[in-house]
């Protein structure tokens, strides 16, 4: 591996709930990282009211002095958007990669992301390769839908992007700072064990949205843990319904209009993809199971949209602190 042009300091953030066991192999792959010259790294785990065993994880990590400058905050308002927001807040370096507490990083992981980001101090965020690791075989129809576990694997070489998914993402500190992200976070992530998302979405399309390019860096690569649980069918159906809310409150946030004329096509939208979703439905009635497992992964998605503008519908606050909020928020700044 060829050394970074500069150096780069990456604060590795993880945000933790009640996970200490998905936890512990996290932070062993951090230990087992190689080290790059020009390339330093320090760790802060946001501890988001854990009752488990997490806090005897964290001691037994401190006392073995495995894991560079490893800190430990606590943020006491549960979901996961507080917490990122408290690891941006209390981490100082010019970098900041999000890792989940269910993720396993490859070893060099964290070199490759330094020599990514110290060839491209522009860039405003960028991720890696995720690759789903079923902890046991999935139904088929969950394999073929690794977009509800943030699969990411866009294949070929590096490059620009208009999204990323949360796991792993690394964010330029001025970037954050100037989508308008830390000053007002607009949409939850995780609260508790409640299924909703969108989260780290809204952080890199307003991060992208401020004039900052996206990137893709498949050499940055991590597998991300997914239990059995977590693809039995009421687990999938919830997932995939609280992903089709965060979906439509996502693009309600990046509405470029006025806020009056968001709801119109935005109905559209989803009336149209329900009636092809009606059609597939009955179309394979007579075809193999396999076609309608499928389509039941996406209906909840569908549902979820609809409960995403009843939500924006039904409360003129909620319409006033997300449409076009982001839109708004860039124009205001310089």
């Amino acid at each position: 591996m060829s050394f970074p042009a500069a150096s780069v300091t990456i604060d590795v953030v993880i945000c933790t709930y009640n996970n200490a066991a998905g936890l512990d192999l996290t932070l062993a792959t951090l230990a087992a990282q190689q080290s790059l010259p020009l390339v330093s790294w320090r760790v802060c785990v946001v501890d988001n009211n854990c009752t488990d065993a997490t806090a005897q994880v964290l001691d037994r990590y401190a006392r073995s002095g495995a894991l560079p400058d490893l800190r430990v905050v606590r943020e006491t308002i549960q979901g996961l958007t507080p917490a990122r927001h408290r690891g941006v807040s209390e981490t100082t370096g010019p970098w900041i990669a999000f890792v989940d507490d269910d993720c396993s990083l490859a070893d060099d992981w964290v070199a490759q992301a330094g020599r990514f980001a110290a060839d491209h101090p522009d860039c405003g965020a960028f991720g890696g390769r995720v690759v789903v690791d079923w902890q046991t075989p999935p139904p088929g129809h969950v394999r073929r839908n690794g977009w509800l576990f943030a699969e990411q694997d866009l294949g070929g070489p590096q490059r620009e992007v208009t999204w990323l998914v949360g796991a792993g993402m690394v964010l330029s500190r001025a970037a954050v700072v100037s989508s308008g992200w830390f000053d007002q976070p607009l949409l939850e992530d995780r609260v508790g064990t409640r299924l909703v998302s969108g989260g780290d979405v809204e952080i890199t399309t307003r991060i992208r949205a401020a004039g900052y390019p996206l990137w893709y860096v498949p050499a940055c690569t991590l597998r991300h843990r997914v239990p059995a649980i977590r693809t039995s069918p009421d687990y999938v159906r919830r997932l995939s319904r609280g992903l089709g809310t965060s979906a439509v409150l996502l693009d309600a946030v990046h509405w470029p209009g006025p806020r009056q004329r968001w709801l119109p096509p935005t109905v559209l939208a989803c009336l149209r993809r329900s009636r092809w979703l009606a059609r597939s439905w009955l179309g394979s009635a007579g075809r193999h199971s396999a076609d309608r497992k499928d389509l039941a992964v996406h209906i909840p998605f569908a549902y979820g949209q609809w409960l995403g503008i009843w939500r924006l519908v039904r409360s003129r606050e909620v319409r006033r602190t997300l449409i076009g909020n982001a839109v708004r928020d860039h124009k205001r700044r310089p």
